[in-house]
């Protein structure tokens, strides 16, 4: 850690009275201010409420205070000695660090100060993230289910870490991401961007919303899904939401939702084509999407709601192996682990099942013209998956075609809740649902289309035995 005369005012900065003027200028910093200096970046949020422990009286809220801007705190350090022959050394010192600053930037440098940005702000999330996760495990308690399955998480990860190598890799060093993108003023309102080398036209987009159970969903868990597709001339946005404790399933679908206007408004900034967005979610990311993409129909079906995007941009929706009835699912996820008391808190209690259960809203009579307002509506899922089984795809899409929406379900033959989203593509080789996939979006262009026949083959990323390893140790 640099010394203290090199560092800048924190949190509640206190005006320096005149006879300070001649010190440092610099206001000390406590042990706490410390620690949010080491975790916390700018751009972070200004606090953090935990929803989950009302038995932690002493513990109930983790607040974080962000860094003032850089301006900001020159500005309000140096109010009070304007007058002082020092606070004019002190900022001719400043003029001069932001000159070099920016000719650092110009010269090339800021890629390399930008990427120390993005490891910061993934370093300040990791550890949010981790803490919020040891407050969840104290209100679970921890049992054998969890230390079985937390086990089996940890082979699983291993046996894949060839893959995750190369995969972060790319995401933290092509040039065709861009990271950490801000779609709203709420924590983690971010989102990822992969963008094709090719420039030429409007790209057609997809917008995911990544899965993790509602709890450890993150917007870089797509990166292979965005490396790929945007191989494939496709920009792919990666959502992120706010997780439980940090928000309940209602944060998390406006979230969502925010994120998807975002893509509807700004993505042509980015080259893509505002005509042919998809929307698409995996696991708990598919129920999310699926929520906020029926919401907003509702709202467009009634009167007088504005709306900062339409169903009507929507092409399709494509769901990954996801849960779209929860009234169905809640006794599934408790003998899976995701125990009944913890799932309610999740989805606001059992009062809003249904409110949150899609495939129960679009039978509901005075929401009949909403269900007519969605776009066709593809339901992917495997055979063999036991976190979610595919009946949840299979019931959702003959409830719609029920209801008058275009809908179908394609199911894979043994496949479980990972083969589809990590396993296959990490074979290399053909993956058929990510050939669907790339089929149903470029369906009409014979050009993409020719170009996705002559692709070469994708190069495989993790060897075969230890993808059938990973396959019969998964906890998914």
């Amino acid at each position: 850690m640099p010394s203290q005369s090199h560092l800048l005012p924190v949190t509640n900065p206190i005006p320096l009275s005149s006879s300070s003027s001649s010190s440092s200028g610099v206001i000390p910093l406590t042990s706490a201010s410390a620690a949010t200096m080491l975790f916390k970046s700018e751009d972070d949020i200004a606090s953090t409420r935990l929803l989950i422990s009302p038995t932690f009286e002493d513990d109930k809220e983790i607040e974080t205070r962000p860094f003032l801007p850089r301006a900001l705190s020159f500005t309000e350090t140096i109010s009070s000695t304007s007058g002082s022959s020092s606070s004019y050394q002190q900022q001719q010192r400043r003029r001069r660090a932001a000159s070099e600053t920016c000719l650092f930037t110009l010269s090339g440098g800021g890629g390399r100060q930008s990427f120390k940005q993005d490891m910061g702000r993934a370093a300040s999330d990791t550890y949010l993230i981790t803490r919020l996760s040891f407050k969840l495990l104290r209100y679970l308690g921890v049992g054998y289910r969890w230390i079985t399955r937390f086990l089996a998480l940890g082979c699983y990860a291993f046996l894949l870490i060839p893959g995750f190598l190369q995969v972060g890799y790319y995401y933290f060093y092509s040039s065709q991401v861009r990271r950490g993108i801000v779609y709203g003023d709420q924590p983690r309102n971010r989102l990822d961007l992969y963008l094709p080398k090719n420039t030429e036209g409007p790209k057609p987009v997809v917008a995911f919303v990544t899965g993790g159970a509602w709890i450890i969903g993150y917007k870089a868990w797509g990166s292979l899904l965005g490396q790929q597709l945007s191989e494939r001339d496709v920009i792919v946005a990666c959502i992120d939401y706010r997780n439980f404790p940090q928000g309940t399933i209602a944060d998390m679908v406006k979230d969502a939702s925010q994120g998807i206007s975002f893509v509807c408004n700004k993505i042509a900034e980015y080259g893509g084509d505002p005509n042919r967005i998809y929307l698409m979610g995996q696991s708990a990311g598919a129920h999310i999407a699926a929520c906020a993409l029926l919401e907003q129909a509702i709202k467009e079906a009634g009167e007088g709601e504005s709306t900062s995007w339409s169903v009507s941009q929507i092409k399709a929706y494509f769901g990954l192996s996801g849960g779209y009835n929860l009234l169905n699912l809640v006794d599934h996820f408790h003998s899976r682990g995701l125990y009944r008391k913890i799932f309610l808190s999740i989805m606001d209690g059992e009062e809003s099942l249904r409110r949150y259960s899609p495939e129960i809203m679009v039978q509901d009579p005075n929401i009949r013209n909403a269900a007519s307002l969605l776009p066709p509506i593809i339901l992917f899922h495997g055979t063999g998956d036991y976190s979610i089984p595919s009946d949840s795809s299979k019931s959702f899409a003959e409830t719609l075609r029920n209801v008058g929406a275009k809908a179908e379900s394609v199911l894979y033959e043994g496949k479980t809740h990972t083969d589809l989203f990590l396993q296959d593509p990490m074979r290399g080789g053909r993956d058929d649902m990510f050939e669907d996939l790339v089929a149903i979006i470029h369906a009409g262009d014979s050009e993409a289309l020719a170009r996705d026949a002559s692709a070469p083959p994708r190069k495989r990323l993790v060897p075969e035995f230890m993808l059938k390893l990973a396959h019969s140790v998964s906890p998914f």
